[in-house]
């Protein structure tokens, strides 16, 4: 939250840099937060054409390829009264949306665990090895794949169960940082497990797997971290805020 917000005339003047931005360079419009000379943040809306207003997109990951990732930078780019985003001020506005996020990735996660809990399982059962024998025979990859879809059916049940709060307007945050945390980790080790079951051929891109725990490595991190979900939660139990 370093960027800036500096009351100017009719209208605001921004300085700073936003990185990670999801779709940023092909936006028409940006919500940027920034702070003003009270302290307060502040949302405002940023015209692609505006001034002082460049993006530049990131390069070389190896994760979440088929976005579109970049970095916004403003340079005493001046912005107008009515761009000021209204009734909203503090941390309430940006945690709002995360909220919204975070609930999505809830379910999200849950797709790819199950992409790769359905690879794995046809694999098993059609890759024979010892005696001709498909490996779904095997005691510990049933175990795997046990383990995988137990987890998902609880998280789907979470997910339902969360998403019946929200549309009741009962839902608290600390229930949605539980289940992001949750299905979020559930889904990076069942993409383990599945590689794990496909050996070698786990890694190629034959196979969705890779792909998926790679998107789950980010998806682990972005929306708040699993540090972050957890002093959420451990807020709501106790009353005591932890996060200073």
């Amino acid at each position: 939250m370093l960027t800036r917000a500096v009351k100017k005339g009719a209208g605001y003047v921004l300085n700073g840099e936003k990185m990670w931005i999801t779709s940023g360079s092909i936006a028409d419009v940006a919500v940027v937060w920034a702070k003003c000379e009270d302290e307060k943040i502040r949302g405002f809306l940023v015209e692609k054409e505006r001034k002082g207003f460049k993006t530049y997109d990131v390069h070389g990951k190896w994760s979440l390829r088929a976005s579109v990732t970049s970095g916004l930078s403003f340079t005493d780019c001046e912005i107008p009264e009515e761009n000021l985003l209204p009734g909203v001020s503090g941390l309430k506005g940006p945690l709002g949306c995360l909220n919204q996020a975070r609930y999505g990735i809830g379910w999200g996660a849950l797709g790819a665990a199950m992409a790769c809990y359905d690879t794995a399982l046809q694999y098993a059962k059609t890759r024979k090895q010892f005696a001709n024998k498909p490996i779904a025979s095997h005691q510990l990859v049933q175990e795997k794949l046990a383990w995988m879809i137990t987890e998902i059916v609880k998280g789907q049940l979470l997910a339902l169960h969360v998403g019946r709060l929200k549309d009741n307007g009962k839902v608290d945050p600390s229930h949605i940082s539980m289940l992001k945390m949750n299905n979020v980790a559930i889904a990076l080790e069942t993409a383990r497990k599945a590689r794990d079951i496909l050996g070698a051929n786990g890694i190629v891109d034959d196979y969705c797997i890779m792909r998926h725990m790679n998107n789950l490595e980010s998806v682990s991190t972005y929306e708040g971290t699993n540090d972050i979900h957890k002093l959420v939660i451990g807020e709501r139990i106790t009353g005591i805020a932890a996060f200073v």
